[in-house]
């Protein structure tokens, strides 16, 4: 079923939704109106050298030649003879400055046509019109049903470029590659011929590469994940050689902050966003649509143009191309009082994935020849674009901030595929680090390109099927599901992978009682490892290279839980086990009367409930956790429809203790929960360790079914609003005064306070970590699997369809409350009506004095991208550090291979958010060149090994080793 089928039936619409109540689609569900007979054109045409604003007047062929006498407000304006067997003609105006009521009659021998019109001044305006096929990665169509007709559609946009290249300039057909993973699979799968047809295309300007991969839910996306969104259109443009500086996304409403850095390491300029224009978009069309602006980046050094066009991208499946549109298109620019005489209009098709519309060069062209102003012109983003910047691009507006998104929060009615690739991208990242410590030569380029892909496509918004919840048995709904959860799948099973092959990780038992453990960050790190049992067989003392011990503890799982202190950055270093009693810490960690301790952190669980009801630092004299409201720290709570005060918690808390210190100890609490066959919650705390870890197991239950599958679509009832439930942690915290900071990719954003007009607000993705502090005392909350929180309140509470932007949560308030929202099924149609099974949630706690953002980030991705343990001959040479980044507060996010092997890539981030000197150290023999690069890896400039850096700044350099040892 094509979607404009969909839309006219008024059971869903783009991406996932129903039709609006909007004028808009009204002009596609009403009746056909018989024509009038005077219908003033909104265009200007050039007579006798004058511009004239036609009516068409239309009446009824007659038998024999009539004279027809038109006059306008009882003016003569116009006398012909009209033959026989005629039915319509054209009397011209002056062009009206001003809307103006008249009357129309037309004397036909004595019978009269009486009409009030209303003529409006036409706009002298270049429209611009980027064709293009909206990318749904299933929805209407199984996914390889979709690939199939994106490939198609490649080869039928270059036919009618090829066929119309003749046209006069600006119908000339031009087909716009919306995202990209069409293209790629059309590079891989065609032949030389297909291949070099493309690039031909793209050479003659008949193509234009748009440069994200997918229509992505960017609030999903770890940063290089980010990155990798727009890598693969450098690959594309380097091959057609051409610079990309556009990027096209659609249906997605809303992007986080992160992606105007991202787009500027690609050299992107330009982004042409168009969203679902009604279902579950809140206020972002209302606020953005056809207001262009410059959106700033975090560092305030970068910008890119952003432009909303009316409608988003579903223009042209509501409207036909003709005299109307041109009509209605001018009058919403009146509405909103455009201020520009330059503008663009998507044209995706009559439905999503649809093939390029054969009709639109002609209509053009008949236009353009007839009609002076408007004017239309096929282009791609890149041409519509930067001739407004060349225009106006001076005087726009600028902003900063984040357009907290919407669709991601269907990404929880899929937690566990959803934990699977938020760990996979982390573990990917990792693997290019270690791969970048032990031996570059070995990058296998194709293996990452692969592994990133499916993490991208498990990211991409289209999720499911159209009736995934009104017909969730149905087979077309589960293999849709099957091949989006293979997404998640691949990418695990491929990450493991490339991690083993990183490093050479065995499940062989270590030799010589010898293990080498890695540090793949840009930092010293301290914390504890925990090896493999066939690895420390040997015995549980610990010794370093320096022959002194390490405290360590064997553990109920058979691993062996070592204390490592201050590995070096990029390095690995050598530790022997022998039979000798283990070594415990100068200050052990205790669980003792409910509550854990080592000195540093004080956290005390309530016996009845399992929840945190205190978390403390030795020199802070009050409990961090809020314990006068309604909600504890780390309690979980279900939420069954939208009535926040039905919200039901866990039951009685069984508490086991499983590792008792001295180095590590661990409690279990277990109980049931609503709709879940259990709960675990496990919580443990290091000796040394300045933070809590938490890892919540959610055993669930099936939502119920629809009863009545397939009957009524995602507009039913029971899609809409049946079976409706959500899962919480609270984390209420008590910091006076306390600001609260949420960490984005490539960024960190206050709510409220950054985010633009439009934003999310009902509920906010989160990358890594979640800040709330005040000048003195503060609690850093991180999050390694659950990408979502409420602020304050429970307030994801809006279910199914939802098309009024007055529903939606207006602001948030100061607080120092949150909710991690980890699992829900809200949504009426593309995501999943119900999960069960095991979810693991980690979390960690991390009270702390004065607020440091980069430290947050540090902690996090140090639980996210763990040290990593091998075995080892005692005859291996060990890996020593050869680069250094100072200050601590820079931080390398990534650190790869070049993809030519020749060099190696790091990426820094100012991540304290303040303007930093910072300083590359080679530490290997011979000499290092640094340049500054891009996602393309080129060297653009030379780059010294000192620099500043501006806080949220991503700064990408390529080192190339002059003289190697």
């Amino acid at each position: 079923m094509k979607r404009r089928d969909l839309l006219k039936s008024l059971t869903m619409a783009a991406g996932g939704a129903l039709l609006p109540n909007e004028s808009v689609a009204q002009t596609e569900k009403q009746p056909t109106a018989k024509n009038p007979a005077v219908i003033p054109i909104r265009g200007l045409l050039r007579k006798d050298g004058k511009l004239v604003q036609p009516i068409q007047i239309s009446i009824e062929k007659p038998d024999d030649a009539v004279m027809a006498v038109t006059k306008l407000d009882g003016t003569e304006i116009d006398r012909r003879n009209v033959p026989a067997g005629e039915g319509s003609f054209e009397i011209y105006v002056k062009p009206v400055t001003s809307n103006q009521r008249s009357t129309i009659i037309v004397d036909l021998g004595g019978k009269e046509v009486r009409e009030e019109i209303e003529l409006k001044p036409v706009r002298q305006m270049q429209i611009y019109v980027l064709p293009h096929s909206h990318h749904d990665l299933g929805y209407t169509d199984l996914q390889a049903d979709v690939e199939a007709k994106q490939i198609r559609n490649i080869t039928r946009g270059i036919e009618l470029a090829r066929k119309t290249k003749d046209y006069p300039e600006g119908a000339r057909f031009v087909w716009n590659l919306e995202v990209l993973w069409g293209a790629d699979l059309y590079m891989k799968r065609g032949s030389e011929g297909d291949r070099r047809e493309l690039i031909d295309a793209v050479q003659k300007g008949w193509i234009g590469i748009n440069g994200s991969y997918a229509n992505e839910l960017t609030g999903l996306c770890r940063p290089e994940e980010l990155l990798q969104l727009f890598h693969y259109s450098g690959q594309l443009g380097k091959t057609c050689g051409v610079k990309v500086d556009s990027a096209m996304m659609s249906d997605v409403p809303g992007f986080s902050w992160g992606t105007v850095t991202a787009m500027s390491q690609a050299g992107i300029r330009y982004f042409s966003a168009a969203p679902n224009y009604f279902d579950r978009i809140g206020t972002f069309m209302v606020s953005w649509q056809d207001k262009p602006f410059w959106w700033v980046s975090p560092s305030g050094k970068e910008k890119i143009l952003f432009w909303v066009p009316w409608t988003g991208y579903a223009l042209s499946h509501v409207m036909k191309l003709g005299s109307e549109l041109v009509a209605k298109y001018q009058d919403r620019m009146d509405e909103i009082q455009y201020p520009y005489d330059v503008s663009y209009i998507r044209w995706s098709g009559h439905g999503d994935n649809a093939e390029p519309d054969s009709e639109l060069s002609d209509w053009i062209r008949d236009w353009n020849q007839k009609y002076e102003w408007p004017r239309f012109s096929i282009a791609t983003t890149s041409t519509a674009f930067s001739a407004f910047e060349k225009r106006y691009g001076y005087q726009l507006p600028q902003y900063r901030g984040d357009l907290t998104p919407y669709w991601e929060d269907g990404a929880g009615s899929s937690a566990l595929e959803t934990r699977m690739s938020r760990n996979a991208a982390d573990r990917i990242n990792q693997a290019e680090a270690l791969r970048a410590v032990t031996n570059k030569a070995d990058y296998e380029v194709a293996e990452y390109a692969e592994a990133w892909r499916d993490v991208l496509l498990y990211s991409e918004h289209t999720w499911g099927a159209w009736n995934s919840v009104s017909d969730s048995e149905n087979p077309f709904v589960k293999k849709q599901w099957d091949v989006k959860r293979a997404f998640a799948v691949d990418a695990e099973r491929l990450s493991q992978k490339l991690i083993e092959k990183s490093v050479g990780l065995t499940s062989e038992t270590s030799r010589g009682g010898q293990v080498e453990i890695f540090n793949s960050s840009s930092w010293v790190r301290s914390e504890v490892v925990y090896v493999p049992q066939q690895l420390s067989q040997a015995g549980d003392y610990v010794s370093g290279h320096d022959g002194k011990p390490l405290p360590s503890q064997r553990l109920a799982s058979g691993e062996l839980a070592v204390l490592v202190s201050q590995m070096s950055a990029f390095s690995a270093s050598r530790y022997s086990f022998s039979k000798q009693a283990a070594h415990h810490p100068s200050k052990p960690a205790s669980f003792k009367n409910n509550v854990l301790d080592n000195g540093i952190v004080h956290a005390k669980i309530d016996p009845a409930t399992g929840d945190i009801t205190e978390l403390r630092l030795p020199s802070v004299a009050h409990n961090l956790v809020k314990t006068d409201g309604p909600y504890r720290a780390n309690q979980l709570l279900f939420l069954a429809g939208q009535d926040v005060d039905q919200v039901q918690s866990s039951g009685a808390a069984k508490i086991t203790i499983e590792e008792n210190g001295p180095l590590v100890v661990s409690v279990l609490v277990e109980s049931s929960a609503p709709t879940c066959k259990s709960v675990s919650r496990r919580i443990r705390l290091v000796a040394g360790a300045d933070y809590l870890e938490l890892a919540n197991t959610v055993d669930k239950l099936s939502a119920a079914l629809n009863p009545h599958p397939g009957s009524g679509g995602p507009g039913d009832e029971f899609a809409q609003r049946g079976s409706k439930e959500s899962i919480q942690f609270a984390y209420p915290l008590a910091v006076s005064d306390g600001k609260m900071r949420v960490d984005i990719a490539l960024g960190n954003m206050q709510p409220e306070i950054d985010q633009l007009p439009g934003s999310c607000k009902n509920w906010l993705p989160v990358g890594r970590w979640v800040d709330v502090s005040n000048d003195e005392v503060g609690v850093t909350w991180v999050t390694q699997d659950a990408p979502l929180i409420e602020v304050g309140e429970i307030s994801a509470t809006m279910l199914g369809s939802q098309r009024n932007p007055n529903v939606w949560r207006k602001s948030i308030e100061p607080t120092q409350t949150f909710f991690s929202w980890v699992m829900n099924n809200h949504w009426g149609t593309n995501y999943r009506a119900y999960q069960e099974g095991p979810v693991t949630f980690r979390y960690a706690l991390r009270p702390h004095s004065r607020y440091d953002a980069a430290a947050a980030t540090r902690l996090a991705i140090g639980l996210s991208e763990p040290l990593k343990v091998r075995a080892v001959s005692p005859s291996a040479k060990p890996i020593d550090s050869f680069l250094s980044i100072e200050p601590s507060d820079v931080l390398a996010l990534t650190f790869k291979p070049s993809e030519d092997r020749s060099a190696w890539i790091v990426r820094l981030f100012g991540a304290s958010g303040e303007r930093r000197t910072a300083q590359l150290k080679w530490l290997r023999s011979g000499e290092a060149k640094f340049w500054q690069s891009n996602l393309a890896e080129e060297k653009l400039e030379p780059i010294g090994s000192e620099f500043e850096i501006a806080g949220w700044d991503l700064l990408t350099i390529r080192i190339e080793e002059l003289h190697s040892r």
